[in-house]
């Protein structure tokens, strides 16, 4: 009689369970349609019973206590990952908790533009309301140490490109991936190269890059103008490019480059020292990259600009200076040095 109870008492908690599994296992897979997306942060070290309750705050789940019950069921408890998640559409239990265990996080995007600065650069991504901003404050030789690179400038080693980050993540991360992808780039650009080009190194290619980027207004001239400098670097002609002059002003440029400008020493006024800047002046993309190392072939040795957003190119000064006479000093209605809206891009006026 006894063992009768006990095995009736056995079977009838059995069906308790069997019964309470199915309940719970219905409750978490009843979708419901979300009337807009939903975004939910789950911090470190958050609790499974502090993230139901954030569920349940949200209206994307009914139940706290089944929601952590089915968790643990079926042992997933404790692999909850943090971050941010979006939820939208037709959701349940289920496929939130699945999303949560899976660490499928909302991911943004920022893009680094060619022809910035590194300091633009850098407030670009400060103006991301989702990055971190660990290195405000600190000086470009702190964040050179933190990269550990092995120049005395950060200016141009960053690759224009867009970049997916989760919420949180640091700035510093960021231009560390930048700078491993412009390693890479560059690496393999300069094993592609043209022979006989007057470069000692492939930073040299990237600080004539960097250059190429600043004065090309049309993508398809990034070559053209490349093929000037490179001739005149090896017939140690100056370059003579208003961009280096500008960046060599730093601050003291106010948008309008005097003749007085021109004659201020400093390493990188083209127009009084003979060769490449120190450093690049801006960051170049893989085109100006390919460019410095493909230049075309010819006999121009000057440009300006057309005002349409093209150049003349021109062989001897004589013809230059009647290009200038036309195109400068004469300028035509509607005139700017790119064609597109707005530019800080400058043409050369040798």
């Amino acid at each position: 009689m006894i063992k009768k109870i006990i095995a009736t008492f056995a079977l009838l908690a059995l069906f308790v369970v069997v019964g309470g599994y199915a309940y719970i296992k219905t409750a978490m897979v009843r979708s419901v349609a979300l009337s807009h997306p939903v975004l939910l942060n789950v911090p470190k070290g958050s609790s499974l019973n502090s993230v139901g309750i954030q569920l349940a705050e949200n209206g994307l789940i009914e139940s706290t206590a089944l929601f952590i019950a089915y968790a643990r069921l079926i042992g997933q408890s404790q692999n909850i990952k943090a971050g941010e998640y979006q939820f939208g559409g037709m959701v349940s239990p289920v496929s939130i908790l699945n999303q949560l265990i899976d660490g499928a996080v909302v991911f943004h995007s920022v893009t680094l533009v060619e022809g910035h600065r590194y300091t633009t650069l850098l407030q670009h991504l400060w103006s991301q309301g989702h990055i971190k901003a660990t290195l405000k404050g600190k000086t470009e030789k702190e964040v050179i140490a933190l990269l550990g690179v092995e120049r005395n400038h950060l200016e141009g080693l960053l690759f224009p490109d867009t970049y997916q980050f989760t919420k949180g993540e640091s700035d510093l991360s960021i231009i560390k991936r930048a700078y491993l992808r412009m390693k890479t780039v560059l690496a393999e650009e300069w094993f592609e190269r043209q022979n006989d080009l007057p470069y000692q190194s492939a930073y040299d290619a990237l600080v004539m890059a960097s250059i190429v980027e600043k004065e090309t207004g049309l993508g398809s001239e990034r070559a053209d103008i490349a093929g000037v400098f490179v001739r005149r670097l090896k017939k140690n002609m100056r370059l003579q490019t208003d961009p280096t002059v500008i960046y060599g002003l730093g601050e003291e440029f106010d948008g309008n480059l005097t003749r007085r400008h021109l004659k201020t020493k400093t390493p990188y006024n083209t127009y009084m020292n003979y060769g490449l800047p120190p450093s690049p002046i801006a960051t170049p993309g893989r085109a100006a990259i390919h460019a410095a190392l493909h230049p075309a072939s010819g006999t121009t040795l000057y440009f300006v600009a057309r005002g349409d957003g093209s150049h003349e190119f021109t062989s001897n000064f004589s013809d230059h200076n009647k290009a200038v006479v036309k195109f400068q000093k004469k300028r035509v209605k509607n005139y700017r040095s790119s064609p597109a809206p707005v530019s800080n891009k400058k043409s050369v006026n040798q």
